[in-house]
C-alpha cells in the first residue's frame, strides 16, 4: 500500500508542476503588465517601462522567475499583485470561501435534484416520465452556464425584481448563481442515476426484497440506492472538482467575489501573480479530490494497488 501511495502522490506532484509550468508561460502570451500599469501616466518611455518590468521582477528570464514562483508556492507565499501590492495568499483567502460556499450549494442542488428524478426515470423505463426526464435532462445539457445565468437574471431580477442581481449579500444571493450550476450538473446527473439503477434494478437481491413484500420505496432508496450509491458517490466528489473549475463564468455573470471572478480580473489587468495563485488554488483542489478517491479504490480494492 506504501508503493501505491507514493506512486499517486509522486503523480500527483507531477501534475501540479505541469500545470503551473503551462499556465506561468500562457499567461505571458497576453500582453506586457509594465504597460497596463503605466497606461494613463502620460508620457511613457522604453526606459520607463524597462523600470516597471525590473521593479516587477519580469526582466528576469522565464525559467527564473517559474523557479522563483515554485519556491514560494511551497513556503506558502505566492507573491504580491501587480496591480494593489496585496498578498496573493490574502487575496485567494478571501475569495476562496465565497466559491466553495457556491460550490457546495449548486452539488447539493443537483443531488437534490438528480436522485428522486434518477430514480423515477429508471422504475418509469419507457414510459412518459422516463421520456420526459431524459428530454428535459438533454435540453439542460444544451444551455450554455452563462446564458442560464443570464436568463435567470432577466427573469427573476430585472423582470419581477424578486432576487438581487449580483453580489454576495444574504441567501437570496446564493439562489440563482447555485440554481444555474446546479441546474447544469443535474442534467448530467439525473442519466447517471438512471443508468445506475437501471443495472441495480435487474440484480437478484432485488427480486428477494420485492417477494418478501417489502414495500416500492423501501425496495427502490433502502436497497436499490443503497447499493448503487459508490459509484454515485465518487462521481459526485469528482464532480465538484470540475465544479471548482466551471464555476468562473458563472461568477463573472454575477459578480460573484470568489476565485473565478478574481481570475478574470486578473486576465484583465495582466495580474500574472494573481492569476498563478487562483489557477494553482483550483489546480490543488482538483488534484486532491481525485488523490483521495484513487485512495479510496486502493484500499476498497486490492487489484486497483496492483495495477
Amino acid at each position: 500500500m506504501a508503493k501505491f501511495l507514493f506512486y499517486r502522490l509522486l503523480q500527483a506532484l507531477f501534475v501540479l508542476v505541469a500545470v503551473t509550468l503551462i499556465v506561468s508561460f500562457a499567461i505571458r502570451l497576453t500582453g506586457d503588465p509594465a504597460v497596463m500599469l503605466a497606461q494613463g501616466a502620460g508620457s511613457i518611455t522604453e526606459a520607463d517601462l524597462e523600470r516597471i518590468r525590473e521593479a516587477l521582477g519580469l526582466n528576469q528570464p522565464f525559467l527564473v522567475q517559474y523557479l522563483e514562483f515554485l519556491k514560494g508556492l511551497f513556503t506558502g507565499d505566492m507573491g504580491r499583485s501587480f496591480m494593489g501590492g496585496t498578498s496573493v495568499s490574502e487575496l485567494i483567502s478571501r475569495a476562496l470561501p465565497a466559491t466553495l460556499a457556491l460550490a457546495f450549494a449548486s452539488l447539493f442542488i443537483s443531488i437534490a435534484l438528480s436522485i428522486p428524478l434518477g430514480v423515477k426515470a429508471a422504475v418509469s423505463r419507457g414510459k412518459w416520465p422516463d421520456q420526459v426526464i431524459r428530454i428535459v435532462s438533454l435540453v439542460g445539457l444544451s444551455f450554455p452556464n452563462f446564458w442560464l445565468a443570464i436568463m435567470l437574471v432577466l427573469v427573476f431580477s430585472i423582470t419581477f425584481n424578486l432576487l438581487p442581481p449580483s453580489g454576495m449579500e444574504g441567501w437570496q444571493s446564493f439562489i440563482m448563481p447555485a440554481a444555474t450550476m446546479g441546474i447544469i450538473l443535474t442534467a448530467t446527473n439525473v442519466r447517471l442515476v438512471r443508468t445506475t439503477m437501471l443495472e441495480t434494478l435487474r440484480s437478484q437481491y432485488i427480486m428477494v426484497a420485492r417477494a418478501k413484500g417489502l414495500s416500492n420505496s423501501v425496495v427502490l432508496y433502502k436497497h436499490a440506492l443503497r447499493n448503487c450509491s459508490i459509484p454515485l458517490i465518487t462521481y459526485f466528489g469528482l464532480q465538484f472538482g470540475g465544479l471548482l473549475g466551471g464555476i468562473v463564468v458563472v461568477e463573472r455573470v454575477f459578480n460573484w467575489p470568489g476565485l473565478g471572478t478574481l481570475a478574470f480580473d486578473a486576465v484583465a489587468a495582466r495580474d500574472y501573480p494573481v492569476l498563478q495563485g487562483v489557477i494553482t488554488v483550483l489546480s490543488l483542489m482538483i488534484i486532491s479530490i481525485n488523490l483521495l478517491v484513487d485512495i479510496a479504490y486502493g484500499f476498497v480494492d486490492p487489484r486497483v494497488r496492483k495495477s
